[in-house]
């Protein structure tokens, strides 16, 4: 697949299964991650992955935020399952650096691009990912339970698999009403 094509193309993955990444897929997965643009070569981010045993582990780890958040039960039961939607769950973490160049928002930017670099070579390697933020992101429990600093910041989760069905290409219309010239 050409870059472009991927580009144009690529899509999330809502509904994922078995198989996940292979060894050298995820390698190739991370090697992206490693290649997105980082002032100053801070590489600002910290990839948690979870297959597995793991996936129970940050199953847990959302129903015991859950639980000292004081939700319902039903969440808390539904809050521990999250993670078993997809065989990979990689958590991107921006892992912020005093430095007199590059400010926070810079550094978590850049991590967000490993985010996306990821995605891409999920499906550039003919797997389904999505990219999932929602309360647990940014929830201090989660990032205390997961041993993150404080100026660590969950910027998502990233589900990967093998997309169970054909997610529709999304249409774009013309301009979109988002882009403009000065």
């Amino acid at each position: 697949m050409d870059a472009l094509t991927l580009l144009l193309t690529r899509q999330s993955s809502p509904r994922l299964i078995a198989p996940g990444p292979t060894d050298e897929q995820l390698k190739n997965i991370l090697d992206a991650a490693a290649r997105v643009p980082d002032h100053a070569g801070l590489t600002p981010w910290e990839f948690i992955i979870a297959t597995g045993d793991g996936l129970k582990t940050l199953g847990n780890i959302f129903a015991k935020t859950a639980r000292l958040n004081d939700a319902e039960e039903g969440f808390i039961s539904k809050a521990s399952n999250i993670p078993l939607r997809a065989p990979m769950v990689i958590t991107v973490v921006a892992k912020v650096k005093q430095h007199p160049k590059v400010p926070a928002f810079e550094q978590q930017l850049a991590a967000g691009c490993a985010a996306m670099a990821m995605q891409q070579a999920v499906f550039a390697q003919g797997l389904g990912g999505i990219w999932r933020t929602g309360a647990f992101a940014f929830d201090r429990h989660v990032h205390q339970l997961l041993d993150l600093e404080a100026t660590d910041q969950i910027v998502g989760f990233l589900y990967i698999g093998t997309s169970a069905l054909q997610a529709p290409t999304k249409s774009l219309k013309e301009g979109m009403g988002f882009a403009r010239y000065l």
